[in-house]
């Protein structure tokens, strides 16, 4: 067997897929091409900060409840009012529920932060996302996969929105703002 080919080929064959645009494994679910949320952007510029993905410990997840430590229950346990937001508020993905793999999974985005008022804790689509980033000051947002059949559902990616709160001012000059360390 000619180890080149059968192990280093297929690497360079990912690579080529991903930058061409295309997902580097079409049937890996928790490959970032398929899972995460396109970036969005305001005039060529990136507007999401502090990303993380959770895909490690959605896999680590996934592996217990097909290993029976974990049981379907525990993990098919999404509230009404989150299968509502899924329904209404929404976006299609291409991945398949791994629980059930009856229906695509769906992705609901969900809205915090104190500059919010009555928005903060609201599900929103992308496009509420963009209008809100470019009015609001900083928020995070947590995205939610959501099988609407099973009731699956987990956190996929947090990130922040915005605009970047300005940053305050020491004071200068002698003592009168300074603390000592017996205070």
């Amino acid at each position: 067997m000619d180890t080149k080919t059968h192990y280093i080929g297929p690497i360079h064959l990912s690579a080529a897929r991903a930058r061409r645009g295309r997902p580097a494994h079409r049937g890996n679910p928790d490959s970032p091409a398929r899972a995460a949320p396109r970036t969005a952007t305001l005039g060529g510029v990136r507007i999401q900060r502090q990303v993380v993905d959770y895909a490690l410990r959605r896999r680590s997840l996934l592996a217990d409840v097909y290993a029976g430590r974990v049981g379907v229950a525990e993990v098919c346990d999404a509230n009404p009012y989150l299968l509502r937001a899924a329904k209404f508020h929404g976006r299609g993905s291409e991945v398949t529920c791994p629980i059930c793999r009856k229906e695509q999974l769906t992705l609901v985005s969900w809205v915090y932060g104190d500059g919010l008022g009555p928005v903060a804790g609201s599900a929103r689509t992308p496009e509420e996302l963009v209008r809100l980033a470019e009015t609001r000051e900083e928020f995070s947002v947590h995205v939610v996969e959501v099988c609407r059949s099973c009731s699956w559902n987990h956190l996929v990616q947090s990130y922040v929105l915005g605009a970047t709160p300005a940053p305050t001012r020491r004071r200068s000059g002698g003592r009168a703002g300074r603390r000592t360390a017996a205070e």
